[in-house]
């Protein structure tokens, strides 16, 4: 029997967000200024979701020693600016290891609702 992990936003409640409701949830964050967000799993997986509201990095850690795995998009050129973390630390990522924020609202979405990363999406780990 396939048990589907459930996942909370870490600062937010104990209530654990679904595939249907966790982009109105990010979308909320980030119109309030909120760029960088964390959820748990059931399991103890983290997912974290850094945007600068173009571009986000999306990634997905099996526990807290993990360095994890990342979404990419292998080809992109530049380096995105504006990656504003909750401690105020601005961050700046190369454009190869972020995805559109659409396509990176995908990903959450999709891995909230299956536990895993979409068939066709492209991430690297990060070991």
């Amino acid at each position: 029997m396939l048990v589907i992990e459930s996942w909370v936003i870490n600062d937010d409640s104990s209530v654990p967000v679904s595939s249907a409701v966790v982009l109105e949830a990010l979308r909320s964050r980030i119109d309030s200024g909120q760029l960088e967000t964390w959820l748990t799993s059931s399991s103890g997986r983290s997912l974290a979701f850094v945007t600068n509201a173009e571009r986000a990095m999306v990634m997905l850690l099996e526990d807290e020693g993990d360095p994890g795995e990342h979404a990419v998009d292998p080809g992109a050129e530049g380096l995105g600016f504006g990656f504003v973390l909750s401690n105020g630390q601005s961050d700046e990522y190369r454009d190869e290891d972020t995805v559109s924020i659409r396509e990176a609202f995908r990903l959450v979405e999709h891995i909230v609702g299956t536990d895993s990363w979409p068939a066709d999406a492209r991430w690297v780990v990060d070991h």
